[in-house]
């Protein structure tokens, strides 16, 4: 099919568009740094939720979008199996379902084992659970018009799944036939379609099937849950404070002559090429977000990005981050300082594949000064940024950045025509009258 998208999709609405201009000169204004100094950098526990009750127009469901992991080594194989059947992630074409349990299942005792040096699991639940809660306690205070606002987390391939984030919104009150309002907040700040993209792929899904007929209604107050997107974020200011924080307080940690020549490698995971070649945006948005934390550091050292986590034969972007820090070490390079530049906490890529893999490595071949910088998990500098970001969406009246109505130049994907659709029609129900 032709790639080109039909004229309603060519353009916001004039409405939107107006509101695309306001954002983009608030934006452009620059955010106060000062209100984001804290006091620790992340936090070990996490508190119980607690939500305050002051709004008039809420609630608001801000639903954390991301790939999830196994809490425990008993979900790795589950995980592993919904990771290879997902096309956008990891294409494979018509043999998808052929080549994707099977793959699953040889890589299943190996990741299981990965898990289990790392404490038996991932903790990207409990940062996510802990982030949203944390950013709604701000939000209820920054805007209180969209109180209370409800933290929810949807992960594509490990629980809680998007189904049953859906399956707890409408149990909670939202849709059916009672409308409500409703924002997913991507935890990529780099857009992909193999990230972002299939998780709102995923949204669109259950949102089909769990409101029924109702999903089709888009008239005002037709009783079903109005979405919108924050799609992508990859040069926030709060978000580069948070990433240039951590960095210094690294930095400091290295004797003050060989503080400023030590190498800054930027690792965000890597993408099939196929998906590159496609169009796909996360590329540029990476190197965006990079420059941005450069900038902010004065660009006082040598910096490098490159691409982890490839999987498989096929061609995937690089270079590879263990080549990079390899090279680097037999180059006589041994302060290397690794920066996860596209993850908001820890997970297995950063816990396992670069302290257990990469750093290690480089410490066997001898170069003991390779570090690896703190996760953004519980920054206050981080959270603050979310409560932010969601802010300004709130009050754009956008149902998703222009930029993700566009597809990429060679998609011919029809699940993400239709979710693109999906979103366009949602911004008639936020212009139109209450």
């Amino acid at each position: 099919m032709s790639c080109r998208l039909p004229p309603a999709l060519n353009s916001l609405p004039r409405a939107a568009a107006r509101a695309a201009n306001h954002k983009s000169s608030k934006v452009s204004a620059g955010l106060s740094l000062s209100r984001w100094i804290p006091s620790r950098h992340y936090a070990a526990v996490v508190p119980p939720v607690t939500q305050d009750k002051s709004g008039s127009k809420g609630p608001t469901a801000m639903v954390f979008l991301n790939m999830g992991g196994p809490s425990t080594t008993g979900e790795v194989g589950d995980f592993l199996s919904r990771l290879f059947a997902d096309g956008d992630l990891i294409p494979l074409g018509r043999l998808q379902g052929y080549l994707g349990p099977l793959i699953s299942r040889r890589r299943t005792p190996k990741i299981k084992k990965q898990y289990a040096d790392i404490g038996g699991g991932s903790p990207i639940r409990k940062w996510s659970e802990y982030q949203a809660a944390e950013m709604c306690k701000l939000l209820d205070r920054m805007s209180p018009e969209t109180a209370p606002h409800k933290p929810y987390v949807a992960f594509r391939y490990a629980d809680p799944l998007t189904e049953d984030m859906y399956a707890k919104l409408l149990a909670d009150g939202f849709g059916n036939g009672k409308g409500g309002r409703a924002v997913a907040f991507t935890q990529y700040p780099q857009y992909s379609c193999s990230t972002t993209g299939s998780s709102l792929n995923e949204l669109w899904k259950w949102r089909h099937r769990l409101e029924g007929k109702k999903s089709d209604d888009m008239s005002p107050g037709g009783g079903s849950i109005t979405w919108s997107a924050i799609d992508r974020w990859p040069v926030h200011p709060g978000l580069v404070e948070a990433f240039a924080q951590n960095i210094e307080a690294t930095l400091r940690t290295y004797p003050e002559d060989r503080r400023d020549k030590a190498v800054l490698v930027f690792s965000a995971h890597s993408l099939p090429m196929s998906v590159v070649n496609r169009g796909d945006t996360y590329p540029a948005e990476v190197g965006a977000t990079v420059y941005a934390v450069m900038q902010r550091l004065g660009f006082k050292n040598p910096y490098r990005l490159a691409w982890q986590s490839q999987v498989g034969p096929s061609a995937w972007l690089g270079p590879q981050t263990s080549m990079t820090v390899s090279e680097y070490v037999k180059k006589g390079q041994t302060d290397l300082v690794l920066i996860p530049i596209a993850f908001t906490s820890d997970h297995i890529e950063t816990l396992f594949e670069l302290d257990k893999e990469v750093i290690a490595e480089a410490e066997h071949e001898g170069a003991k000064g390779v570090k690896r910088v703190e996760s953004l998990n519980g920054s206050p500098v981080f959270i603050r940024a979310l409560a932010e970001i969601a802010l300004d969406h709130l009050k754009s009246g956008l149902s998703c950045s222009p930029q993700m109505l566009l597809r990429c130049p060679a998609c011919t994907s029809e699940r993400c025509l239709e979710q693109k659709r999906f979103f366009q029609a949602q911004q008639q129900q936020l212009t139109a009258p209450a």
